[in-house]
């Protein structure tokens, strides 16, 4: 389970005096908190599950991505690389990522499997890539790469 993978890894960076990533790693387990929460308030007394999980993880790593962009752009060179190091450290519980390959050939077969024939089928296909490649994938850059084959046909 991720929750218990992220207070293992915390323990062992505060016991090497690993400050950064321990900081890391408490931001995370503080929004993994904050969504238990919010689920609890719901009628769940489960909390979040490993999948929602990922997702916190993916929208921190992609705050991150923009955070250091703009760090960039600002010539706060440290800043960016601050983010960097985040974004190494919360990727690291993420399964890893499809190459460029695996993600055409994935929305290929999820174009076949769904029997999509234009643009309009698009969150059709989305969904089935969720489903199938939930953390694996980074779905803004499939979606821009279904529009682009959707454009192709």
């Amino acid at each position: 389970m991720i929750r218990e993978r992220l207070s293992g890894d915390l323990k062992s960076a505060i016991d090497s005096d690993d400050v950064d990533r321990a900081a890391t790693l408490r931001l995370i387990m503080a929004a993994v908190k904050d969504r238990d929460l919010a689920a609890r308030t719901c009628d769940n007394d489960v909390g979040v599950t490993d999948a929602e999980v990922m997702g916190i993880l993916q929208r921190m790593i992609h705050q991150r991505e923009q955070s250091a962009h703009q760090y960039e752009e600002a010539g706060q060179l440290e800043l960016a690389e601050a983010e960097r190091e985040e974004i190494k450290v919360i990727r690291s519980f993420l399964p890893r990522q499809m190459s460029e390959d695996e993600q055409r050939r994935a929305i290929a077969d999820a174009i076949s499997t769904t029997g999509a024939k234009s643009i309009r089928d698009i969150s059709r296909v989305m969904t089935h890539l969720k489903d199938r490649h939930f953390g694996k994938m980074d779905f803004s850059r499939a979606c821009a790469d279904l529009k682009d084959s959707f454009r192709s046909i």
